[in-house]
């Protein structure tokens, strides 16, 4: 009897423990945890990813006609011909000081580089992200409005029709499409490059269309969703203004499933900004990703997925402490 009963108090002593934490405790204690295990698991993808490449990574870089003694001098200048958990403490010990290593190809630190290109990455990601958000919710509440209980069954498949066909269209072909209309054919947009406001238009536009469409398709559907419960009836025989039940009480109820999938396309929009970047020639990390790829220049390869990386972490921290403060009962639910 006295062994069950110390048993009992082993295995329910944690769980007491756990319990009398403040939830809050748990669920930030649990969320960063996962994400630096996540972040972890991110910068060994990017050490490995060196090592993964078949062949020599430096005479794949520096070409077959190289002299050997280049090769060599580079293979040591990179730590290569270390042992690999010798130059994986070395990787960790360079990137607690900030160094992601010297590209291979203009000789500067990885991180200067990035640091020069990254603001623009992220203006027209940011930008992108706010046409998506400010196009959307306004898009789907109205289309949730006018088609709820059946109403107007054309413009309901109209839109649901268009909304698909239009987010299915991928950016480098809607980046192709716009460039041939507003900047070959009509002449009033810039073609390429980052030269002032306007130059912002087509990039931004090709990276907002389809996800805009995709997110106003579910604000509908949220919405749609929420007129349909009690409170909404109670609101309207209360005889509220009809702005005020669908902003004050019907809008907020929807934007839960709408910001888990916001924060994905924002990570989204930050990675697909890569092709987007690419075909408009914007001096983002995209341009930068493409050519060092082609060229083999690995160090810069390794650096701006690391920063890719980060970012889309970062969102997808950002999203699930957003839903916390909207929704605390699921995240007490969640820790206790």
């Amino acid at each position: 009897m006295s062994h069950h009963a110390g048993s009992a108090v082993t295995v329910d002593g944690p769980q007491m423990a756990a319990r009398s934490l403040n939830p809050w405790v748990v669920f930030l204690v649990r969320r960063l945890g996962r994400f630096v295990v996540s972040l972890w698991l991110l910068v060994t993808f990017a050490f490995l990813l060196l090592h993964l490449i078949p062949g020599d990574p430096v005479r794949n870089a520096l070409g077959l006609t190289a002299p050997q003694d280049l090769v060599e001098r580079q293979r040591e200048t990179l730590g290569l011909n270390d042992p690999l958990h010798v130059q994986y403490g070395s990787y960790l010990a360079d990137l607690a000081r900030g160094d992601l290593g010297v590209s291979m190809l203009n000789r500067l630190p990885v991180i200067d580089t990035i640091g020069t290109r990254l603001p623009n990455t992220l203006a027209l990601a940011l930008l992108a992200f706010v046409a998506v958000t400010l196009i959307a919710i306004p898009l789907g509440l109205v289309m949730a409005i006018l088609t709820r209980d059946g109403r107007r069954r054309p413009l309901e498949l109209g839109f649901t029709s268009g909304s698909m066909v239009v987010s299915a269209i991928p950016e480098f072909l809607l980046s192709v499409l716009l460039v041939y209309v507003f900047a070959v054919n009509l002449g009033v947009l810039p073609i390429a490059g980052r030269s002032g406001p306007s130059s912002y238009v087509l990039p931004v536009a090709a990276m907002t269309l389809g996800s805009a469409m995709a997110l106003a398709r579910l604000v509908r559907v949220e919405v749609l969703g929420v007129l349909g419960q009690d409170f909404i009836r109670t609101a309207r025989a209360k005889r509220l203004r009809a702005s005020r039940i669908y902003l004050r009480h019907a809008l907020p109820n929807a934007l839960t499933a709408t910001l888990t999938v916001s924060g994905l396309l924002l990570a989204g929009l930050v990675v697909g900004s890569v092709l987007v970047e690419t075909i408009f020639a914007w001096p983002g990390l995209g341009p930068t990703m493409v050519s060092s790829i082609l060229a083999k220049d690995y160090p810069m390869v390794q650096g701006i997925v690391l920063v890719y990386g980060t970012m889309v972490l970062l969102i997808n921290l950002g999203v699930d402490l957003a839903l916390a403060l909207l929704d605390p009962r699921s995240t007490i639910r969640e820790a206790a």
